[in-house]
């Protein structure tokens, strides 16, 4: 792999990643792009502790532009993007509309100075990943070779962000589908460094805190043993269906050895996921004969703490429970987080299962 770093013209760095060392990376970005508007800020939730991300100047993002404006594309004559280069294997550049940033400007305080809602600046980085230059590809339709770069720019930016002042938890991750709420679509990602430890990744931390250890290597075990919700294996990497599913499809990739970060996986661990996730990824698409919209996001350790309670996976889930219905979270699921799902997770794999 050869990772060259470059500057787009408003000053935001962006990352090429090629499969040769012999690519040459010299393209300027001749655009007149204004200054990034950073004016993020996280306000924790008084009742639940939780931290919520206000970040206001998202509302004037690019919203589903024509494809031959996209801006995620390579560069052509008349036509600048996000990209300089006339082509690309893997990019990686700072989000021009970023949800947490470095240029956050601020001093912790509390909402209306009364003490009660603690406010801080939304300090982190926020990047977008582009898989390919093909603006009509997938994932799913990526080469082992191509997923294997992928995993090595997120290894490679997993360990850059958790450099980066303020940030305390690296998540990459892939929203697809309009159903999701996807306003491009080019296919690609995005890596956020948050400032605070998500309240998820907590949660997992302090039943673990509980368990005596990591529950997650327990999970794969008895997954390993029963293969009711196995749904693809590798050496190294095993895809079931969790226990407790939520979602009408939702899948966890788990690796056989505890790991806590992207950065720590061996070549051949990168190599073997490359492999498993696309088998997965082609069963999730082959489930209603039609591209499956889904959020896939990697469950990393935080950058600081608990690392030895942590185990690294992604995991899968779609809103799409039957070729043209989707599952809406609406009262339980939204009011009490209390979730409803009309398929077993048994039921989910098998149909996973025949789908290949």
């Amino acid at each position: 792999m050869k990772r060259t770093v470059r500057h787009l013209a408003d000053g935001r760095e962006i990352i090429y990643f090629d499969h040769s060392d012999d690519c040459e990376r010299l393209a300027e970005d001749t655009r007149d792009l204004p200054p990034v508007a950073a004016a993020s800020e996280i306000r924790r939730d008084p009742l639940t502790g939780e931290w919520v991300a206000m970040a206001a100047h998202r509302q004037t993002r690019t919203y589903k532009p024509p494809a031959d404006l996209c801006p995620l594309c390579p560069t052509r004559p008349g036509k600048p993007s996000e990209i300089p280069e006339a082509d690309y294997d893997v990019v990686v550049f700072e989000n021009r509309f970023p949800s947490f940033s470095q240029q956050a400007t601020g001093e912790p305080s509390t909402v209306d100075g009364l003490g009660l809602v603690p406010t801080a600046p939304g300090l982190g980085r926020c990047e977008v990943v582009c898989f390919t230059s093909d603006h009509d590809g997938a994932f799913s339709r990526l080469t082992p070779e191509q997923v294997r770069l992928v995993v090595d720019a997120w290894a490679d930016r997993t360990a850059a962000l958790a450099q980066t002042p303020g940030v305390e938890q690296v998540f990459p991750f892939e929203n697809r589908g309009e159903e999701i709420g996807v306003t491009l679509s080019h296919p690609h990602g995005q890596i956020y460094g948050y400032p605070f430890v998500t309240p998820k990744t907590e949660r997992m931390l302090a039943v673990a805190r509980e368990h005596g250890g990591s529950v997650l290597g327990d999970v794969l075990a008895a997954e390993q043993k029963s293969g009711e919700r196995v749904i693809a294996t590798g050496e190294h990497w095993t895809a079931f269906v969790p226990p407790a599913a939520r979602w009408p499809v939702h899948i966890q990739i788990v690796p056989h050895r505890q790991t806590p970060d992207l950065p720590s996986l061996t070549d051949a661990e990168r190599d073997d996921f490359s492999r498993v996730y696309l088998d997965v990824l082609r069963r999730c698409d082959a489930l209603y004969d039609r591209p499956l919209p889904y959020i896939a996001g990697w469950h990393q350790a935080p950058v600081r703490r608990d690392r030895e309670l942590s185990w690294l996976h992604l995991e899968l889930f779609s809103v799409l429970r039957a070729k043209d219905k989707l599952k809406y979270l609406a009262g339980s699921e939204s009011g009490m987080a209390v979730w409803i799902n009309d398929a077993t997770p048994e039921q989910i794999a098998e149909r996973l299962r025949s789908a290949g």
